[in-house]
């Protein structure tokens, strides 16, 4: 069967790259194209628009580039209806993923009045919106629009078939199941990680960004995946983490579809150096973290290492009054929704400022109650989780209502 598949971010390429090996399993016939990254692309199939030409946020990065995402909207569904996929497989990215699900919507409803030939193809939606957090009415649209929604955190569930009635799969958690199939099979000791790390960052970043690391323990700063988070926060990680550059290597975690030059405007002359797709591997042996955040978040707390979570904000005074009477939603990190409970401090809107950032980071160093505690708290996010193989799950799912589909 043929499988269109829509990412708009680097976490979506690596959902995206391993539900796509899991489809080849339920089905050896499986034809990709997609809207994606490099690991999706290493999976098989054709891919027409790289994510990194998608990733636009906030309002005045998306306005500047309304002309772009309105071509890349029109081509991708001129792309589908060519294409006649039998299924459009929507990652995450709302923004752009609810106007594809809500065209063949359309497209299906005028070909029933029609009669005419064609393939309508199945809406699947693997990593659901955050609705819950903002934008709630969209839910009205996903029930129009979406044949089948594939949930990866466990509250979902609630939110969607209870107070919406609308009924969703929850498939296991996949960065759960990223996270815990590295540890399994990643054995380097720290020394051995720095010495690699030493060895092919020469081949990896530009010149100007060459580093020579050491073997003083590590702070990761993991800034995010967009130019626009990077710009907002990797400054003040930098200078909230200065005072530890004696005793510790500050290293950010750099994402793969920013080019180094960006970077360098934050790095050159400061105390701090840079991997480049290694961000398990740094994690792995990280004693704290500063992390904007999104799927970092979780990534961090499931490789156990303390966090702070940084997130500046435009016209922070107001974005505190929504958290406080609009939003929906209690908090922003992934761990904190998971538990329902405040685990990692989250320093956002009016709360963001070097020295928050720098006195949290104080309390969970070695030898302070807060990291114990907040070491402790994390199992509870581990069990909620659980240990399904998200993947394989929603393949299969997938796979078998498909089946059905074809056999009406």
């Amino acid at each position: 069967m043929k499988y269109y598949l829509i990412v708009g971010e680097a976490s979506g390429d690596l959902h995206a790259s391993h539900l796509m090996r899991s489809l080849k399993k339920e089905d050896p016939q499986a034809d990709f194209r997609f809207f994606g990254g490099d690991l999706m692309s290493a999976e098989g199939g054709t891919q027409v628009r790289h994510y990194k030409d998608l990733a636009y946020m906030g309002f005045i990065p998306v306005l500047l580039h309304l002309p772009t995402i309105f071509r890349n909207l029109a081509f991708c569904k001129h792309d589908i209806t060519g294409w006649q996929p039998d299924a459009v497989i929507l990652v995450d990215y709302p923004g752009f993923n609810l106007k594809i699900a809500k065209f063949l919507h359309q497209q299906r409803v005028k070909r029933q009045k029609e009669h005419s030939a064609g393939k309508d193809p199945q809406v699947y939606y693997y990593i659901s919106p955050k609705i819950w957090a903002w934008k709630e009415w969209r839910i009205r649209s996903i029930k129009r629009d979406v044949d089948r929604l594939f949930s990866i955190l466990p509250f979902e569930v609630d939110f969607y078939e209870h107070k919406h009635h609308y009924p969703i799969h929850y498939v296991g958690n996949p960065t759960a199941h990223e996270v815990r199939e590295f540890r399994q099979n990643y054995n380097e000791t720290a020394a051995e990680f720095i010495e690699r790390m030493n060895q092919i960052q020469i081949d990896l970043l530009a010149p100007r960004l060459r580093f020579r690391f050491d073997n003083r323990p590590v702070i990761a700063l993991l800034a995010g995946s967009r130019k626009q988070e990077i710009k907002d926060n990797l400054p003040a990680m930098i200078e909230a983490a200065t005072p530890y550059a004696e005793e510790y290597q500050l290293i950010v975690a750099g994402a793969p579809s920013i080019d180094d030059d960006y970077y360098a405007q934050y790095i050159e002359g400061k105390p701090v150096s840079m991997v480049k797709n290694e961000t398990y591997a740094l994690l792995s042996h990280a004693t704290a973290a500063l992390v904007t955040s999104g799927t970092a978040t979780l990534e961090t707390a499931l490789f156990e290492v303390p966090q702070v979570v940084c997130y500046k904000t435009p016209v922070p005074r107001l974005i505190r009054f929504a958290f406080n009477h609009i939003i929906k939603c209690r908090f922003i990190s992934l761990v904190n929704l998971i538990a329902d409970r405040e685990i990692v401090q989250e320093l956002l809107a009016d709360r963001f400022s070097v020295d928050n950032i720098r006195n949290e980071l104080r309390r969970l160093m070695p030898g302070h109650d807060a990291r114990t505690a907040m070491l402790f708290d994390y199992r509870d996010v581990r069990k909620q989780l659980g240990d399904d193989v998200a993947p394989d799950n929603a393949a299969q799912l997938m796979v078998r209502y498909l089946r059905g589909v074809t056999a009406q």
